[in-house]
């Protein structure tokens, strides 16, 4: 992850003040890994707030392919777009176990009034999804499954001496999912770049070994 996402990830984490406060409220709920919390369709208007762990929020279609949306870990919390009273958009898992403090939409409507600072973090949150979701789109549209691999690959490592290795191990399904494409496909990409020198796996994560060109 570079120091760009590494930062927006930190910016949509609850302050500690805010999130000792939400937290008080709802019920605390533990989750095994590959639980589904949300499903999209859902009519529920609870939010999410993560005490451990990590989840994904992803869509699917009819014949079960998926793309991951976005990931939370402790501190962030989701469910949010359901307090305009429409059905949940997306699906979230559970990647480890993980427990979270359930909050209604109707606890949270108190909550926001007592705690007007919770409604412009969660203005700033939305703000930065847009914004991520707009180059989501962008990347998609514009954007070959080559340059959406190395894309991801860049900003889920940190610089370790002259490499970049990706923090979280990921499966090539699993960076499939992130980018819209086929395993298959990415199995190819993976395969060029290695070949290439650019990238090796050291104890299940990838390293990037050096930068890979900006096309195939």
């Amino acid at each position: 992850m570079n120091a760009s996402a590494a930062a927006t990830e930190t910016d949509n984490r609850l302050p500690q003040a805010l999130f000792d406060a939400v937290a008080l409220r709802g019920q605390t709920r533990s989750f095994p890994a590959h639980a589904i919390l949300i499903n999209e369709g859902d009519s529920t208007d609870s939010i999410y707030i993560v005490l451990s762990g990590r989840v994904k929020a992803y869509a699917s279609s009819e014949d079960g392919r998926e793309v991951v949306l976005t990931e939370y870990g402790a501190g962030d919390y989701f469910g949010e777009l359901s307090l305009d009273g429409a059905r949940r958009s997306a699906s979230v898992k559970a990647i480890e176990p993980c427990t979270c403090r359930v909050v209604q939409g109707s606890e949270l409507q108190a909550f926001l009034s007592e705690y007007p600072e919770f409604a412009l973090h969660l203005t700033r949150k939305l703000i930065r999804m847009v914004r991520r979701l707009t180059d989501q789109v962008r990347s998609l549209a514009l954007q070959d499954v080559y340059s959406r691999v190395v894309r991801l690959l860049h900003e889920s490592s940190e610089p370790v001496g002259t490499e970049r290795v990706v923090r979280r191990k990921l499966t090539q399904q699993d960076i499939a999912d992130r980018v819209g494409s086929s395993r298959e496909m990415v199995n190819r990409v993976m395969k060029e770049l290695g070949a290439g020198g650019y990238v090796t796996q050291r104890e299940g994560r990838i390293v990037l070994l050096r930068k890979p060109p900006t096309s195939w």
